[in-house]
């Protein structure tokens, strides 16, 4: 069976048509060996969280998982997804955030079975990721190598394990504030990530360390309140942050709903199961799939699949 893309499967349910054109603003500073990237979700985070019915403290972490993979892809020059799996022994068993090159944004989280975890209970990522590891994954596809760095959930915050993943894998300093929480206006998340480059020819090393150790100690004069503000422009806001050490401003580039789940990719899926099975998975005559992602039902006649 031949994949329709999703724009262009008719029998797809409606999901959000929503673009954040400024969602990432990219920017380096004058006086110091730094880039960084800031990432605001705005209303898009509302759209992609309020779809499932998680626990608070696991909406949360899902939408700083978001912030964090747009941080992250949007510093990197690829075609395809770039992928955040967390995987732990805690309460929040599976953690998955990707983002596109277009900056389509997804995510899905699975509680285990049988831990209660109330809704008002404020817990870090380490109190609910527990003991296991994070994967960092571009795929580009499949005529291309995929590149993956794996690392341990070192720390309590998912800021803390992705700066591990830089130390670690990226062999990078990286700074990373990350923010999400439910607010008047609906959930909104937000990251600000800082990369150390590499000294340029010439200059001291010891003026390039106070460089990065003034950007950094600037950076984390910004309030979660500052970065989940949208009335507070991004230029303001940087501005603001790191007018003492003089900021050029990059193109800012958008972020948007992307889920990729589509009818016809879920109806090939079903066509490769064998007609008994598809006749236990009926209910009423119809086959229910459930994209996990996106929280969007496809209903399928029986009658339609194999040999039913």
């Amino acid at each position: 069976m031949n994949e329709i893309p999703a724009f262009l499967d008719s029998e797809r349910p409606d999901v959000p048509d929503l673009v954040v054109p400024r969602g990432v603003v990219p920017f380096h500073l004058v006086d110091a060996p730094v880039r960084g990237r800031l990432v605001r979700l705005g209303p898009l985070a509302e759209a992609l969280l309020a779809r499932h019915a998680h626990p608070a403290p696991v909406s949360a972490l899902a939408g700083e998982a978001l912030a964090l993979v747009a941080c992250l892809a949007s510093g990197l020059k690829f075609h395809g997804s770039f992928s955040l799996h967390a995987r732990g022994d805690g309460p929040l068993r599976t953690l998955a955030a990707d983002c596109t090159e277009t900056g389509a944004l997804r995510f899905y989280a699975a509680l285990a079975e049988g831990v209660p975890l109330p809704a008002d209970t404020a817990l870090s990522a380490g109190a609910l990721l527990g003991a296991g590891h994070i994967a960092f994954t571009i795929d580009q596809g499949a005529d291309r190598e995929r590149h993956q760095g794996i690392v341990a959930t070192h720390g309590e915050t998912l800021a803390a394990m992705a700066e591990h993943y830089y130390v670690t894998s990226a062999q990078l300093a990286a700074s990373l504030q990350l923010a999400c929480a439910a607010t008047a206006s609906g959930w909104r998340a937000g990251g600000l990530i800082l990369e150390r480059l590499a000294d340029r020819p010439g200059a001291e090393s010891e003026a390039a360390e106070e460089g990065w150790r003034t950007a950094t100690l600037l950076a984390a004069t910004l309030t979660e309140a500052e970065l989940l503000d949208d009335r507070l422009a991004p230029e303001i806001l940087l501005q603001r942050l790191f007018h003492e050490t003089g900021i050029v401003l990059g193109q800012p580039r958008a972020l948007a709903f992307g889920c990729r789940c589509s009818r016809a990719r879920l109806a090939a899926i079903l066509e490769g199961f064998p007609p008994h099975d598809l006749d236990d998975m009926a209910v009423g005559g119809d086959i229910v799939m459930t994209c996990e992602f996106c929280a969007i039902d496809f209903r399928f006649p029986r009658a339609s699949l194999g040999s039913g």
